[in-house]
């Protein structure tokens, strides 16, 4: 375990981030790390528990699940990593998380929230040790590469490379696979590389992976879109099986007068379309500069889009969340370890309170119409909502209108795009675009002469990184079962 009574001594203490004055200057990663010593430190806070709910990954409430999905052996690496073992601490880590990297970056912390410490002395800072961890073995020279598959291994196609699909890819080469993923967009990564802002996760971080990945054997076959004619038909043919791990690409409907307006845009195309442009040390196709704009709905891709137009220089930005603030406290109908449903201020809020000196955030709020001229959005009119009774009631007399150049919809995804899952020959069920599963299975219903199977969002929904991972993972394992790997 870690030190004896280190928790009784030592405050916890979490990475630091660069000021906000500097960090809105550019794209650059937000956090400063702690230094060495200072983050085994932290790792000896670890108390080795009996029970250790860290690692659990299940619901004890109605909210998101408590502990890791991945199911980490938490305590045992924070002791090595207290102990200054780094490399055995890399080990173990790899044992259950084949990408630490990402998870020690993006990861909401689970674990932490469902940490024994976290009732009154603060939690363990497991995300932080874990990225401590990635970190000092990429620095080493990284993750040695896997064995090649033989020549005549089974061959799988994984259809998106996204953290559920690059999971799922890795380990079926660990198990002795021949691996191809298939592409749609110009580069690999899925949301990590274009979903996920760079001064969260540097595009760095994602290419070494990827590079990582190629020289296992690991083909990346990108711009390949299995919904064009002929295009699924010749990758099953050529695959033993096919896992579809395309994500949730189905957003959720935006049905408001003027949706249809130039500058009302997609979240995850913005978002897109930015990293891009810092790729190519380019300007964005969709810039916010000396606009004004208004996001449309909460979450971490709201904030990242706050954040984003906050970097492009916008002349104002608002944030519309449908739903209620949550509390400041911790109520007690929201026992540990339940996810503690509480108010946060994250890294875009505090930037725009800087630039603007105020939270940017309006909750309970319904937008109702957007206003045009020429064709391009300039106004945007919202409702108050009542949640008092449960249920969302516009209360009469609070409408508002502000301008609105640009509208980012981060308002959520429904599943994965029907037809990418239909060009397999499997179903599509009829209340959400989710494939229909063979009972308790990754194994989708469809007659194709190649079994065809669904991990990560595509399967479930949209998740979050680490459980696309874990299903990625478990994927992968009945793919391995079924070709006898």
């Amino acid at each position: 375990m870690g030190k004896v009574g280190a928790f009784l001594d030592i405050e916890r203490k979490e990475h630091g981030e660069r000021s906000v004055e500097a960090r809105i200057a550019d794209f650059d990663d937000l956090t400063e790390p702690l230094a060495e010593g200072e983050q085994r430190a932290q790792a000896s806070r670890c108390m080795y528990c009996g029970v250790a709910f860290c690692q659990t990954g299940v619901s004890f409430g109605t909210a998101r699940a408590s502990g890791c999905p991945l199911h980490n052996l938490i305590p045992e690496w924070n002791d090595l990593l207290w102990r200054g073992l780094w490399d055995d601490a890399a080990q173990r880590l790899a044992m259950t998380n084949p990408f630490p990297e990402f998870t020690g970056r993006v990861c909401p912390a689970l674990c932490e929230a469902a940490c024994n410490l976290g009732r009154d002395r603060g939690a363990t800072t497991i995300k932080d040790d874990e990225r401590a961890i990635s970190d000092h073995e990429w620095a080493a020279g990284g993750p040695a590469p896997l064995a090649p598959a033989a020549p005549d291994a089974p061959r799988v196609t994984v259809v998106g490379s996204g953290p559920s699909g690059l999971a799922c890819a890795w380990e079926l080469a660990r198990r002795g696979a021949r691996v191809r993923v298939a592409e749609r967009s110009d580069a690999p990564g899925g949301l990590l590389q274009y979903g996920i802002p760079n001064m969260k996760l540097p595009k760095e971080v994602v290419a070494r992976r990827v590079a990582l990945m190629e020289r296992s054997g690991i083909e990346f076959a990108c711009g390949t879109d299995v919904t064009e004619p002929g295009v699924a038909e010749r990758l099953a043919a050529e695959s033993d099986a096919v896992v579809i791990a395309c994500g949730a690409g189905a957003t959720r409907p935006f049905s408001v007068p003027g949706a249809e307006l130039e500058g009302v845009v997609w979240a995850v195309d913005y978002l897109t379309a930015n990293t891009k442009a810092i790729l190519q040390g380019t300007r964005s196709a969709i810039d916010a500069r000396d606009r004004h704009v208004v996001v449309i709905g909460g979450g971490d891709t709201g904030t990242d889009c706050v954040g984003t137009a906050i970097r492009q220089g916008c002349a104002s930005v608002r944030q519309l969340e449908f739903l209620p603030a949550p509390p400041e406290k911790r109520p007690t109908s929201n026992p540990w370890p339940e996810w503690p449903n509480l108010k946060k201020n994250d890294y875009g809020q505090e930037e725009a309170e800087l630039v603007e000196g105020c939270d940017p955030r309006t909750f309970a709020a319904d937008t109702i119409e957007l206003q045009g001229e020429g064709g391009h959005v300039r106004g945007l009119t919202y409702v108050k909502l009542d949640w008092s009774g449960g249920a969302p009631v516009r209360i009469d007399g609070t409408e508002e209108t502000v301008p609105a150049d640009l509208v980012l919809l981060a308002t959520g995804f429904l599943g994965p795009r029907a037809e990418a899952i239909r060009a397999f020959g499997a179903e599509v069920g009829e209340l959400r675009p989710l494939p229909v599963m063979e009972e308790g299975t990754h194994r989708a219903k469809t007659a194709a002469d190649a079994p065809v199977f669904v991990a990560g969002d595509a399967r479930g929904g949209a998740s979050l990184v680490v459980s696309a991972i874990a299903d990625g993972l478990s994927c992968a394992a009945e793919v391995a079962q079924a070709l006898g790997l």
